[in-house]
Formats: C-alpha cells, sequence, structure tokens
C-alpha cells in the first residue's frame, strides 16, 4: 500500500480520524492568529508551521488525543502546567475525552515564537 503524501494541512486534517477535525481546527486557528506570519506545511508527514525559514510547531491527530511537539522551554509554572500532558520525549497530547486547554497550547506556540525570533535575531 503506498504511503500518504500531504500536500497541505486541510488534507492532512481530513485524513485524521473525525472525532479529531475540530480540534485541530482550533490548533490550527490559535498558530494562525498568535503568528500570523508563519506559513503552512507538512513535515513529517504532520501538520506544521514555519516561521523565518524553522520549523515552529507541529500538531497531529490521532484516534484518542491531538499532539502538540515540540515541547518549549518554559518556566516552573509553565513545566507544572504541562506535566499532566507530557507524553515521552518532546510531545503534548491532549485526550479527546477531556475539553482541550487551547489557554495552555496558545501560551506553547507563544513560547514557540518567542524563542524562534530570538534564533532569527542571532542568524
Amino acid at each position: 500500500m503506498a504511503k500518504i503524501r500531504f500536500q497541505s494541512i486541510d488534507e492532512y486534517i481530513a485524513a485524521c480520524p473525525a472525532e479529531t477535525h475540530e480540534r485541530l481546527r482550533v490548533i490550527r486557528a490559535a498558530i494562525k492568529r498568535i503568528a500570523p506570519a508563519a506559513k503552512e506545511k507538512i513535515s513529517y508527514q504532520i501538520a506544521a508551521f514555519e516561521l523565518n525559514g524553522r520549523n515552529l510547531v507541529y500538531f497531529a491527530g490521532w484516534k484518542r488525543h491531538v499532539s502538540l511537539y515540540p515541547i518549549p522551554a518554559g518556566d516552573e509554572a509553565f513545566e507544572q502546567e504541562i506535566s499532566r500532558y507530557v507524553d515521552g520525549k518532546g510531545t503534548l497530547k491532549f485526550p479527546l475525552d477531556e475539553p482541550l486547554p487551547i489557554k495552555l497550547i496558545e501560551r506553547v506556540v507563544k513560547l514557540h515564537l518567542q524563542a524562534n525570533q530570538k534564533k532569527s535575531k542571532g542568524d
């Protein structure tokens, strides 16, 4: 069986489990709102955004959760806030049977945006 090669985030979301579609659209909208200059792309065959030539954040839909990658560096309060969602190295998993923590997701995107802008100034 040939592996699907997604050409857009719309294609990717359509191929994800139906119960993840709305959550993925909410995450996508939050990223666009916080980082309007970021460009949508597919990377590692999942949805991603790129800014200043660097990958900013990835997100994916699965059977029982949606995920956000990677986990950004943050302060102790942030580390505590994300602790219940951390799964493996660099992954935040948000179960489908719980409300989507959109404020936390927005904070993750803002931390990635700050790191991206610092790296870009250092180029």
